[in-house]
């Protein structure tokens, strides 16, 4: 299996944020060997520490050494903003049997928890080395049956934010996730720039997180490409390519019953493979799309509300809302492989339908050798305004006003 890989460069509006020029930390003054194979880890905590309580301090990784460092967490409060400088290579524990046998497999491999400002960056590389990961046998495209294995399948994601602000990565290489590459949770004000072929290693991942812009960047992985799950406000998505992978995803919502909301995300000038919403069946109402407008995109249009990780989950009567989608100018080409693909599917809760889709400008062909393919709609409300490829007349344009308790 390839590598996955992750590039990164992130930057903050926020003009007083600039990289410090106080005192630098070298984790090799703190006793880090850097020969890839030595646990690295204590030095790092301890050049963390000290860094942490100094005025505008900079921890220098520096370059032309690498440094193998287990499970790990970097916490504030730190006295002002810090610069994490990665010039060299961090690298993770080899596979499952060297993690800590007392961490949840589940747990990230780097979590910065409560840091209010801070700058990640340098030339340097991030490695996760996921290969043995990936080739757990329970994972399933290594299962050669469909019986349950007892194996472990949970897998590391690379790197954490946690009720965090003001954090900027800004020219690293982040590569080779056990799971998901960048998650935010509980974060604020995050902006991203930036100049595979694994199972579920999202590139950026967000959950419970407001205030996102990311720009200009290039992701390579294996699964989402960028995935934004329940309480996600005001993400803005502008010059993405996605490569491989399966796209922008918005969900899966409403797990196991749960309140799901989404609102204010805007995708715009993307080239990626594919746009999906997908929700559990059952989840609670009350999710709010507003306004996503999607240009330039390779492949089709997707709202799956029957979304469902095995193949043994039952219909349900209870659904998530979807309302307010606004697709506008997506352009490119579709696969039709055995005559079972749509290029604009909406599938909708037989128990709450999507209200307020509108297409506008949609030019969608069938990729050369391939064969036309038609919309799905199911029980999906809205309109296709201007002329739109193929012609999407499969909508019901009889929507309904939403109910005030419907709204996040």
């Amino acid at each position: 299996m390839n590598s996955s890989q992750l590039f990164l460069s992130f930057f903050f509006t926020i003009i007083s944020f600039l990289p410090g020029h106080g005192e630098i930390f070298d984790v090799k003054s703190f006793d880090a060997v850097g020969d890839g194979v030595t646990d690295d880890t204590l030095a790092f905590s301890n050049a963390w520490q000290q860094s942490c309580q100094t005025q505008g301090a900079t921890l220098l990784v520096p370059q032309d050494n690498t440094f193998m460092v287990s499970k790990i967490t970097f916490d504030g409060e730190c006295q002002g903003e810090l610069v994490f400088q990665v010039d060299g290579t961090i690298v993770a524990p080899g596979g499952p049997d060297q993690w800590p046998s007392e961490a949840n497999p589940k747990d990230p491999w780097i979590l910065f928890e409560s840091i209010h400002g801070m700058r990640l960056q340098g030339n340097g590389i991030i490695d996760g080395r996921g290969q043995k990961w990936w080739d757990l046998p329970c994972k399933p495209h290594r299962r050669s049956n469909e019986t349950t294995q007892s194996v472990p399948c949970d897998s590391p994601l690379t790197l954490r934010f946690f009720k965090s602000s003001n954090i900027t990565l800004h020219g690293l290489n982040i590569k080779n996730s056990p799971q998901f590459h960048v998650k935010f949770d509980e974060c604020e004000n995050i902006h991203i720039e930036s100049p595979g072929d694994s199972l579920n290693t999202d590139g950026i991942h967000l959950g419970r997180t407001k205030d996102v812009q990311i720009n200009n960047s290039v992701i390579s992985n294996g699964d989402d490409c960028v995935s934004i799950r329940t309480y996600c406000y005001n993400v803005n998505i502008n010059n993405l390519t996605c490569s491989l992978g399966h796209g922008i995803s918005i969900g899966s919502l409403g797990e196991d019953h749960s309140h799901a909301c989404v609102s204010n995300i805007t995708i715009t000038n993307s080239i990626i493979n594919g746009v999906r919403i997908k929700t559990w069946q059952g989840g609670s109402f009350n999710i709010t799309f507003n306004y996503i407008q999607i240009e330039s995109v390779r492949f089709p249009i997707i709202i799956d509300q029957y979304y469902c990780s095995t193949e043994k989950c039952k219909n349900e009567s209870s659904a998530v809302m979807i309302h307010d989608i606004y697709y506008e100018n997506i352009k490119g080409t579709y696969e039709n492989k055995n005559g079972e693909s749509s290029p604009v599917n909406f599938a909708c809760s037989d128990a709450l339908s999507c209200k307020n889709l509108k297409l506008v400008d949609i030019e969608l062909h069938p990729a050369p050798g391939e064969k036309n393919a038609y919309p799905f709609c199911w029980n999906a409300h809205g309109k296709a305004l201007n002329f739109s490829l193929p012609i999407v007349n499969c909508l019901n344009e009889n929507g309904f006003p939403l109910p005030i308790e419907h709204i996040c």
